[in-house]
């Protein structure tokens, strides 16, 4: 195998750009996004800079994190894939149990490790990635048995989901669902037996928003959040109202009058709607078409793998490309009054250290994958 060096194009370029992009954008975005609610907070000093300092740390620890995954042979991550999957299963566990995890607004989805704060949820979605991408590759024989091909790997994901309903984290369930599914459809799974899955499972999410009140009320006021624009429709009002003075054009980076402490969680949940204030049309057309491009080319990847037989590496990066896909396609429809609010942040964008950190991960993964395809294929394109 070659080095690097040996090499013209280590990785797929496109990849490594349409990443960075996003990452300087997104370091951009909540910068302006959080300044105003960040010198009305007491626990930030006052501090404008607080959460792009907070931000900056974050980045260069995921940046470091990635050098480091990159540096680990795909084999590697199919033979941990399984005690990855376990550590976050029990990281989840550990979030449930009074004071070790830390609740904030009624949910527990945090750790606190001495100067750091994680969340579990995040690095589930990894792990799902991984396991069921192994657990596909080892059952390949099996994925049209519902009972030897799928039921052991349903048993696990109703583990998760039982953990994740608990804090509650239904948006998390939901991308850890369709990243695990659609693993194990690209794996061979019976598209009859798929099919099958898919409408049970479209019908028992219908039925925890049915018998959760809570839920409930969010879909009834996404319907029309106008009914109540000073109560249950605030958030999603507010998100429109942005996207509405944007235009095409937007008013002008940092000239977001939404994010003056009128739309909550700006620099988080709601990062698309200053972006399309501020921004514009054309602001949020090249978000999404960065975020297509490099879906696009974590396929690719996926399918030069699977081009030379090697079946856990094209599916853990086509499960990679599922999982930022279906979460920026979540993020994006809350924030443009398509979808129920949902507490999911916009990937390689919103503020947090743990979801920046685990997609960065997971791309750095995919970069490992795309390096050995080059180096096996002498660095040629294919």
């Amino acid at each position: 195998m070659r080095s690097w060096s040996d090499q013209r194009e280590p990785i797929d370029p496109g990849l490594l750009w349409a990443v960075l992009a996003l990452l300087g954008l997104g370091l951009v975005m909540v910068y302006s996004a959080s300044i105003v609610a960040a010198e009305a907070d007491r626990h930030t000093g006052y501090h404008g800079s607080y959460y792009l300092l907070h931000q900056s740390v974050y980045l260069l620890a995921a940046l470091a994190a990635s050098y480091a995954a990159f540096q680990v042979p795909e084999q590697v991550w199919q033979r941990l894939a399984g005690w990855i999957f376990a550590v976050c299963l029990v990281g989840l566990i550990l979030v449930l149990i009074p004071g070790i995890g830390r609740e904030v607004n009624g949910s527990r989805r945090w750790l606190s490790a001495v100067v750091l704060t994680v969340q579990p949820s995040e690095f589930m979605k990894l792990a799902a990635a991984l396991y069921a991408a192994d657990y596909a590759v080892r059952k390949a024989a099996l994925m049209h048995s519902l009972k030897e091909g799928f039921m052991p790997m349903a048993i696990a994901m109703f583990l998760v989901a039982v953990l994740l309903l608990r804090e509650p984290d239904f948006g998390a369930l939901t991308i850890v669902v369709v990243i695990t599914m659609s693993v194990l459809f690209l794996g061979g799974l019976n598209w009859r037996l798929f099919a099958v899955v898919v409408i049970a499972l479209v019908a028992a999410f219908a039925l925890m928003v049915v018998l959760s009140p809570y839920r409930m009320q969010r879909v009834i006021w996404f319907l029309d959040p106008w009914k109540d624009p000073f109560g249950k429709g605030y958030q999603l009002t507010h998100a429109l109202i942005a996207f509405g003075r944007g235009r095409l054009f937007g008013v002008g980076l940092g000239a977001s009058v939404e994010k003056e402490l009128y739309l909550p969680e700006a620099h988080t949940d709601f990062l698309m709607a200053v972006i399309a204030e501020e921004l514009g049309l054309i602001g949020v057309c090249v978000t999404i078409a960065l975020f297509a491009w490099l879906v696009w080319r974590i396929f690719r990847i996926g399918q030069r793998a699977a081009a030379m037989e090697r079946y856990f590496a094209a599916l853990t990066a086509q499960g990679i490309a599922v999982w930022l896909a279906a979460q920026a396609c979540v993020n994006m429809g809350v924030n443009m009054g398509l979808l129920p609010t949902k507490g999911l942040t916009l990937p390689l964008l919103s503020y947090g250290g743990s979801g920046i950190l685990a997609n960065c991960i997971a791309l750095a993964i995919v970069a490992r994958i795309d390096h050995d395809s080059r180096s096996l294929t002498g660095g040629r394109r294919r």
